[in-house]
């Protein structure tokens, strides 16, 4: 009950916005159900076999969330690793944390002319970006988790002499992972960012470059109906995560119920 008492927001502002809409006429503010029917036009439309995918959705969609997801694991495998190591040598942190802040400071979109010579327009640049952009949260989550780590576990595990590669397995990155996933829900809102200004310049395919493509062909229903998309993706991938990260990290809250 209480989760529907919140959202009865919702489809008030959806009636406004219709009523609003149709009183306007602007083909610049389409009302919901025009864009909703713009949507099934372009995306939900296909035969069933494809689960009602049309020809742009496989040809724009996929290769879309192909393209975020891949930085994203790139980045998270490197920002994690990296961040195990770092935050068990404040030394080596030390050097590299001018680097580290200089890093995070930079625009990555500011990049592009930086990657497109070192790795030619296409898929390279493209997922050169996103990992510059979307690593920054998993390293530094990644340094302050291993960082915070009780003494108490790290000297147990050296009481049963186990390798400084088995306490980072064993005993740093578990007692790190709510930091971690924390920096990685984080980072894969902004690869879904990342994802559509990469495709804005120099993209031939995807959501970003089909959003550019209405709006050069003033196409204003397909350009809320992207847009609304987009919403609709980075919702439900932020759903799915959670809804990961509360059943990997199940252990850690019962163990800060019961300690």
């Amino acid at each position: 009950m209480k989760v529907l008492a919140r959202l009865w927001v919702v489809p008030a502002v959806l009636v406004v916005w219709e009523l609003l809409g149709r009183a306007i006429g602007d083909t610049d503010f389409p009302p919901p159900t025009t864009i909703v029917a713009r949507m099934y036009e372009l995306w939900f439309s296909g035969p069933a076999a494809r689960v009602f995918l049309t020809d742009d959705a496989i040809g724009n969609i996929l290769p879309s969330l192909g393209r975020m997801f891949g930085g994203w694991l790139l980045a998270a495998l490197i920002g994690v690793v990296a961040g195990m190591i770092l935050g068990r040598s404040r030394s080596a942190t030390d050097y590299v944390n001018p680097l580290i802040e200089f890093g995070r400071a930079v625009p990555p979109p500011l990049l592009l002319p930086v990657f497109l010579p070192l790795f030619k327009a296409g898929l390279a640049t493209q997922l050169a970006t996103i990992v510059f952009g979307v690593i920054w949260p998993t390293l530094l989550n990644s340094i302050e988790g291993a960082r915070a780590v009780d003494r108490t576990y790290t000297e147990t595990a050296a009481v049963f002499n186990l390798s400084k590669l088995q306490r980072l397995r064993v005993v740093v990155l578990p007692a790190a992972s709510p930091k971690i996933f924390a920096g990685l829900r984080l980072s894969l809102s902004l690869a879904l960012i990342l994802m559509v200004l990469t495709e804005f310049i120099g993209g031939t395919d995807g959501i970003g470059y089909q959003l550019l493509s209405a709006q050069r062909s003033f196409d204003g229903a397909a350009v809320w109906a992207t847009i609304a998309l987009l919403g609709i993706l980075g919702y439900v991938v932020n759903s799915l995560f959670v809804l990961a990260e509360r059943r990997v990290l199940v252990w850690h809250r019962q163990a800060t119920r019961n300690p």
